[in-house]
């Protein structure tokens, strides 16, 4: 009797220990963490995806927007210009307005700007007005660019290699689906207003994923997210690896705007034919989507970020080296091309991983895209400068290996032993 009295006192407090411990309430967290972490990663890849399209779908209609509008070469070159300036001069504004609505609602408001400029371009019958839309779409993207480090450092800072690879593929397919499909669009559309206005539909994609994401934002990350802002709210104007970055960040700006703008010239200029010439540019641009997965593969065998810096840097100058004698151009430009998007990566995970906050993240974002954005926005121009005064591009091609040896050797000094091994993931 004893027995079975013992066994029903305790088949209660059994009963209620197993309750206690059921794992039913734990699904629906683990459910919402991963939908929370694919919509992270979603929203940055669309975010990403929209910083290139505006500035790479000018060039494939340039010809008919001079011809209807009436614009010089001097004048039609801005159209690339602006974008460039306004992402040197605007990203460090960035962070300051950032500080008052927050990273993930200064990005939203960003996109919100590219696609409303865009969508206008529908509309240009005048000169006035395309370059209105084109300095619109220029404070979306200076304003969002550096930011999208600072979101990686906040919610995915534990897998900040792999976020750059698909930031840095997100944005060299923006370039290359511009720059591809634009001029069959015109083809087809019969309006180089409507081909244009075309790139708001990665725009339309990307802005509920952002409302989404700024739902998903707890009061308390919020609250965190400012005083840790008050903390690091300034650019690091006196930190000496911040300036090193900014320069090295610049230097790569000044190649690839100045490949950007000429290298079917210099190809053709190195014997290529015109149609040769625009498949390598394509190369060009294609090689670069998976650059940055390439990249994470590498740093999982040989973690040194300051190697492959110098390794990056030396096949951007081997490629640039082997146009200039005008042999093998197709392994050129895919050298060279690989190693423009490895840096690219590279030079964007540096500011994750050497800072400790997302704001501090953002500000070195903002420095490095200030400074290098207004050094290469002068690449085009002094690479036709070059060729107007010697009637060939081999001063401009020259010029453009000897600042990528530079950057191999500014990379020495990049970085100390302790930082050259820094969160292998």
């Amino acid at each position: 009797m004893r027995k079975r009295r013992t066994n029903r006192l305790r088949s209660p407090t059994m009963s209620a220990a197993a309750e206690s411990i059921s794992p039913i309430p734990i699904l629906p967290n683990d459910k919402e963490y991963e939908l929370n972490r694919w919509l992270f990663v979603t929203a940055l890849f669309m975010a990403s995806l929209n910083l290139r399209p505006i500035v790479s779908s000018i060039a494939p209609v340039l010809g008919s927007i001079q011809q209807d509008l009436g614009l010089s070469g001097a004048v039609s070159s801005l159209l690339v210009s602006i974008p460039v300036l306004c992402m040197g001069i605007l990203a460090p504004f960035s962070v300051k307005l950032s500080e008052k609505l927050g990273i993930e609602q200064v990005i939203t408001f960003s996109l919100t700007l590219i696609g409303g400029s865009t969508l206008l371009r529908l509309f240009i019958h005048s000169a006035s007005l395309l370059f209105f839309t084109t300095l619109l779409s220029g404070i979306g993207i200076a304003m969002m660019g550096p930011l999208l480090s600072g979101f990686i450092k906040k919610h995915m800072a534990d897998r900040a290699p792999s976020m750059i690879a698909i930031y840095s593929m997100a944005l060299a397919l923006g370039a290359a689906l511009g720059s591809s499909l634009t001029s069959p669009l015109h083809w087809r559309l019969q309006s180089w207003q409507m081909s244009l206005s075309f790139w708001v539909i990665p725009v339309i994609i990307a802005l509920p994923l952002w409302f989404n994401v700024q739902k998903r934002q707890p009061s308390s990350s919020k609250l965190n997210s400012t005083v840790s802002y008050r903390k690091s709210l300034e650019l690091p104007w006196q930190k000496g690896k911040a300036w090193i970055l900014a320069a090295q960040f610049g230097m790569l700006c000044l190649v690839f705007y100045s490949l950007l703008g000429w290298l079917p010239l210099i190809l053709i200029g190195a014997g290529a034919s015109k149609l040769h010439a625009g498949l390598m540019v394509t190369l060009f641009a294609l090689i670069q989507i998976p650059s940055g997965t390439v990249l994470q593969q590498l740093l999982k065998r040989h973690a040194s970020r300051r190697n492959w810096l110098i390794v990056s840097s030396m096949m951007q100058a081997a490629g640039l080296l082997l146009i200039f004698f005008s042999t093998y151009l197709w392994l050129a430009v895919f050298i060279c091309g690989l190693g423009s998007g490895m840096l690219f990566a590279l030079l964007n995970l540096l500011p994750v991983e050497l800072t400790t906050s997302p704001e501090e993240a953002a500000s070195w974002a903002a420095m490095t895209q200030c400074i290098g954005f207004l050094i290469g926005a002068f690449g085009p121009f002094l690479t036709g400068y070059l060729h107007d005064r010697m009637g060939h591009f081999n001063a401009g091609i020259l010029a453009m290996v000897f600042i990528s040896i530079a950057m191999g050797i500014l990379s020495l000094t990049m970085m100390s032993k302790e930082d050259s091994l820094i969160l292998s993931k």
